[in-house]
């Protein structure tokens, strides 16, 4: 789940979720500065780990991705800083455990041979300077080899989807999406302990509450018999199997749905597919409902209104002169909105309340977009028909707190510069784009970019 979005304040692509999700290389994505997940994707601005859940800093979007969000919600041992040594700190993490229920023989059996992973707080702190572009991301994302792949899981596996789509209503192509996004359908869900990364995470981590947190949930699952120890595997931030859920997420989501008695998204796709899509309906998934679709805006179009936030009707968004894409119907949609990821270069979408409720596995709109246009095209649909502006080259870290910060000094508020591209730093840029006469897009370039520093005093 979203973990490492979680964990990690950097932006997320790869796949993650019932907490966090991101790309697999571990690259960025531009756009939105998206947060962590359990599993590891991220969005316009998205990093990637092998899954995770966490948060970016103060300009990014607030990643909820079906995890708990919390700093130190357990009252666990003292602060790492006051431990002499992580074997002390397990000691005393395993005293703590027993007096909360945990058995003395589910503690022997899952912290045995435990030990401190310094390679786990490296990836932890890492933060990359330079970012992918989203078409990038999504060229790997939805890649024909992925759906390809999908469409073969999904015919292999058609009977449990579709049980699994009458018992929730989520369609069988959306939830083979995220188990492509999320772990390439069980070929990369990682290889960590989870026992052994989540208590790394809890002694040294940068979230060490959160992180202690997932390890007492995932002793509750050990202790109920769900998964063994060493076959609890997963991402280095600890979200775990082919859908990557945090351990607390999995608690309160996981579903038996082969009838063994066990959750197991290790080795049961069954339970794997019927817990995704519970996940997804507790968050307010509706039937029948699209998530959205590519959609033509009009040559006068306001490009203010291409905001998460603006939700008209459908027949509200047509009265403006939104039509679908090649003369196709647009999908009825009470509260709809209008993103274009790479603004007026690039393609735009209309999307609904069922897109936003993706987004509450991994909080990154390059993450749902992704799983989105990926169910699209393992279900016959059409991928995305509108060009990406592949010249444009994107932004780093470090440029885009010089934009911020240029933004600062010629009177428009982007907030503190911290390299993330943000609603605050989105919305300095569009009032600094209109005082230019530009389309205000909130899309920034290097042309952009070189624009004000001429201007900079």
């Amino acid at each position: 789940m979203l973990l490492a979005t979680l964990l990690s304040s950097a932006l997320a692509v790869q796949g993650c979720q019932a907490g966090a999700t991101q790309p697999n290389d571990g690259s960025e994505v531009t756009a939105e500065a998206p947060t962590g997940s359990a599993s590891g994707a991220a969005e316009n601005g998205v990093d990637t780990d092998a899954g995770s859940a966490s948060t970016g800093s103060g300009d990014s979007e607030a990643d909820t991705g079906g995890t708990e969000q919390s700093t130190d919600a357990v009252p666990t041992p003292g602060s790492p800083a006051a431990h002499e040594s992580f074997a002390q700190w397990l000691d005393e993490f395993r005293a703590y455990a027993r007096g909360q229920g945990i058995e003395t023989a589910t503690l022997d059996r899952a912290l045995a041979g435990v030990t401190y992973q310094p390679r786990i707080i490296e990836l932890d702190r890492y933060q990359p300077e330079f970012t992918r572009a989203i078409w990038d991301y999504l060229d790997s994302a939805v890649s024909d080899t992925r759906v390809s792949n999908g469409r073969e899981r999904l015919a292999a596996n058609r009977a449990s989807a579709e049980r699994t789509e009458a018992r929730y209503g989520v369609p069988p192509e959306i939830i083979t999406a995220i188990w492509g996004v999320e772990s390439n359908y069980g070929s990369n869900f990682g290889s960590f302990s989870t026992i052994e990364a989540l208590a790394t995470l809890g002694y040294d981590g940068r979230r060490h509450g959160f992180a202690r947190e997932q390890l007492m949930a995932a002793l509750k699952i050990i202790q109920r018999g769900d998964i063994a120890p060493d076959r609890m595997q997963g991402s280095w931030a600890g979200a775990m199997g082919h859908t990557q859920f945090i351990p607390t997420s999995f608690l309160a989501y996981a579903v038996d749905g082969d009838g063994d008695g066990r959750r197991d998204i290790w080795g049961s796709i069954p339970d794997v597919m019927a817990s995704t899509a519970n996940y997804l309906a507790d968050n307010g998934w509706r039937r029948g409902e699209r998530w959205g679709a590519e959609v033509n805006l009009p040559a006068n179009f306001d490009y203010s209104r291409a905001d998460a936030d603006t939700r008209m009707s459908t027949a509200q968004w047509r009265a403006l002169g939104v039509s679908g894409i090649g003369g196709a119907s647009l999908p009825n949609l009470n509260e709809a909105a209008i993103i274009a990821p790479a603004g007026a270069q690039g393609p735009a979408f209309m999307v609904g309340h069922n897109f936003r409720v993706i987004m509450r596995y991994n909080n990154a709109t390059s993450y749902a977009l992704a799983v989105a246009l990926l169910g699209d095209r393992i279900a016959g649909r059409p991928g995305v028909q509108a060009g990406w502006p592949r010249d444009e080259e994107p932004l780093s870290r470090g440029d885009t707190r010089e934009l911020q910060r240029l933004l600062n000094l010629a009177g428009f508020d982007a907030g503190t510069p911290d390299g993330i591209m943000g609603p605050n730093t989105r919305g300095a840029l569009r009032a600094w784009q209109r005082s230019r006469g530009q389309t205000p897009d909130g899309f920034a370039t290097m042309q952009i970019l070189d624009a004000l520093q001429e201007r900079s005093p």
